[in-house]
């Protein structure tokens, strides 16, 4: 069993802060490429943040959903896609944690090891001797190509003639990655497609997705532990809102490194600063970046109070779990969105961040799982005492 010097959440965010210049430096380079440097994936795991969903005696961290939350949020003030990539490998991880203790045991022995996975049932599962054999494809799979693992989700067949959506762990070598990651936003992510063509995967790494998603997980080590006892959707919705955060901060200074000196063409104010619509459109900006937060806090903080207390969520908890990531990104995206418009004609320039930023946190805001308006509906739905239409919750 291994042990780690566990690092606060004051060092780890200081980590990540530290990571800026690289980050700045690579993040041109990793739209182009469509995927993070080589570099910057080293410079992440040197400050130990692939670890942080990683149990303590494997050497990780196993750290609170609320130190995700500020990690992720300084590392996508620098760049939104090294923070997008880095917490979605934070949610496998702690997928990993929930298999049996032997296949973590496997899992877990690459030093630094990155988990991508997904949440869509697009492949099939047929029984097979010892386990299942799996065929299909999986889309916007981020960080795949710096991956060692991936989680997947296959439907399998059953006796009575239905089908059951089953989660397992694949190696990446067994696995093919479709290069198919030409977007508008959040492009330095490198969320390719992967294909599995007739994959054999042992029985202990699969596992039926509605016990996890009910909480009946199979580690017996992880049984007790705070961070591993609380439902998937939540973990997964408070891993996720970091990265928004991130941005509506990173716009917020990229905006107020630009102001000094600017002017309003064709108006009288001699610089952007005098003028009041400018003071209108930094306080509004900024009382949404506080709001984004107070969400952002909120929600993680219910996940980890929950988890030391291993009390159940009840299911308007979840409701407002998955209500409370849609509020941080449209909220989140009205910052930026204010703050574009008030950047003027030279910031559509490449070389001005605020573009990027503001194509990330678009393409943040159409993920199916962070839509605000989907969890809205779902929160308002469990409020009006009808059930889920979903078993994503």
């Amino acid at each position: 069993m291994l042990t780690a010097d566990i690092p606060t959440r004051t060092d780890l965010v200081q980590r990540a802060g530290e990571l800026a210049p690289l980050l700045k430096k690579n993040a041109a380079q990793a739209e182009e490429d469509r995927r993070l440097t080589d570099e910057t994936i080293e410079a992440l795991a040197g400050a130990g943040l692939f670890k942080l969903r990683v149990p303590k005696r494997y050497g990780g961290y196993e750290v609170d959903t609320r130190t995700l939350v500020e990690v992720a949020a300084e590392l996508g003030r620098a760049d939104g896609a090294t923070a997008w990539t880095t917490s979605v490998y934070w949610i496998p991880t702690f997928m990993a944690c929930l298999f049996p203790d032997s296949v973590q045991d496997e899992v877990f022995s690459t030093p630094d090891v990155r988990i991508c996975g997904t949440l869509s049932p697009s492949a099939f599962a047929a029984p097979a001797e010892g386990g299942i054999v799996v065929n299909g494809k999986w889309s916007f799979v981020s960080g795949a190509r710096h991956a060692h693992w991936q989680e997947i989700i296959a439907v399998q067949p059953t006796p009575d003639g239905q089908h059951l959506p089953v989660m397992a762990l694949v190696p990446m070598s067994e696995l093919q990655i479709i290069d198919d990651w030409d977007t508008s936003g959040l492009r330095g992510t490198g969320s390719v497609s992967t294909v599995a063509q007739d994959v054999f995967v042992p029985q202990e790494r699969v596992i039926p997705l509605p016990a996890i998603l009910q909480g009946q997980y199979a580690s017996e080590l992880n049984a007790a532990s705070p961070v591993y006892r609380v439902p998937l959707l939540p973990v997964a919705a408070a891993s996720s809102v970091g990265t928004a955060l991130g941005l509506a901060r990173a716009a917020r200074d990229v905006f107020f490194d630009r102001l000094p000196g600017r002017t309003l063409t064709y108006t009288a104010y001699e610089t952007q600063a005098e003028a009041p619509i400018t003071h209108h459109q930094v306080a509004e900006a900024t009382l949404k970046i506080d709001q984004a937060e107070f969400h952002a806090y909120r929600l993680a903080d219910l996940v980890d109070s929950k988890g030391v207390a291993g009390e159940e969520f009840t299911l308007e908890e979840r409701a407002r779990a998955r209500a409370d990531m849609g509020a941080v990104v449209r909220l989140a995206k009205e910052a930026v969105d204010i703050l574009v418009s008030a950047s003027g004609g030279s910031s559509i320039y490449r070389d001005v961040p605020i573009q990027r930023i503001s194509r990330d946190i678009q393409a943040i805001g159409l993920h199916a799982l962070m839509n605000p308006q989907t969890n809205n509906e779902l929160y308002g739905r469990v409020l009006c005492g009808l059930e889920p239409n979903t078993f994503y919750i």
